[in-house]
């Protein structure tokens, strides 16, 4: 008992954030938890409805279709913006002029700070068909004519997977340049003496000592493919809403712009559950307790 009470101040420090989860996220997620089994209205009964939410948003074919594009372009983001980083990293720390590296580093991560309606305003500019920038470059290398970027269902998800990848490649391409650094040199220096080349050193010091950033990487990433929003928001129209609709899109669809608070809030626990189970799949598949040491 005399030990706790040595500890009475940290606890005491500890008891406003404890109050900040409980507020702001514990309370909101058991309470939106119990909406998802209502009728939820604003004024009036809110009768509970059991799991005809949940059956409603599953019979949709709306949701499915959404589940499709939220697959397609999560995962193709996952991998392609995986395997960017790394190879990133690789490259740059080749480079044997510092300022050149930090003031590539500097500018490979510069988007990661800016919000979506920042870069996506930016290339939803550059992809125009009149007077972006990349339409004037294609018609410079021979392009027959401007290609409608933002509104061709054919380019649509690539687009999205392509920008999501450009954003965020360099605040990862960072992790693994932090991970680099901290190899002990001696390992380097003694494969060097061994002859080893650079495609050498690369494949059996650096990539192997990148195992569990890689496997960091790989579960925010994981954590994060159902959840798309706020890039979808800003760069969609209604050419190629189709095909870039997410699981998170159907939920503001459902709940703020029709007003179905149970079918929305049903949608978004579908999709926290999703995201549970595929979180622990993914930790059972790269091992990620094991530490990277295997």
């Amino acid at each position: 008992m005399k030990a706790v009470w040595k500890y009475k101040t940290i606890y005491v420090m500890m008891l406003p954030i404890l109050a900040y989860f409980l507020l702001f996220s514990y309370y909101p997620l058991v309470r939106g938890f119990i909406i998802s089994f209502q009728n939820f209205r604003l004024i009036g009964n809110r009768p509970f409805v059991g799991f005809d939410n949940y059956m409603e948003v599953l019979k949709d074919s709306s949701f499915w279709d959404t589940l499709q594009n939220t697959l397609v372009i999560g995962c193709s983001t996952l991998v392609i913006g995986f395997i960017m980083p790394i190879v990133l990293a690789l490259c740059l720390n080749e480079v044997l002029s510092t300022v050149f590296k930090k003031v590539t580093q500097m500018i490979v991560y510069l988007p990661h700070l800016f919000s979506w309606v920042v870069v996506g305003g930016m290339w939803i500019l550059m992809l125009s068909p009149d007077t972006g920038i990349v339409n004037q470059l294609l018609l410079l290398f021979g392009a027959d004519k401007p290609i409608s970027f933002m509104s061709s269902t054919q380019y649509a998800r690539s687009v999205m997977v392509f920008t999501s990848v450009w954003k965020e490649m360099g605040f990862t391409c960072i992790l693994y340049l932090a991970a680099i650094v901290s190899i002990n040199p001696s390992l380097f220096e003694a494969a060097k003496i061994d002859g080893a080349n650079r495609w050498q050193l690369v494949r059996y010091i650096t990539l192997p000592s990148l195992v569990s950033t890689m496997k960091v990487v790989i579960m925010l990433n994981v954590l994060g493919v159902l959840r798309m929003f706020d890039q979808i928001y800003v760069m969609r129209n209604g050419a190629i809403a189709k095909k870039v609709d997410v699981i998170m899109m159907y939920t503001f669809q459902k709940g703020i712009l029709e007003f179905k608070i149970g079918l929305a809030t049903a949608s978004g626990f579908l999709v926290i559950f999703a995201t549970l189970i595929l979180t622990f799949i993914t930790r059972a598949i790269i091992r990620y307790d094991d530490g990277g040491d295997k």
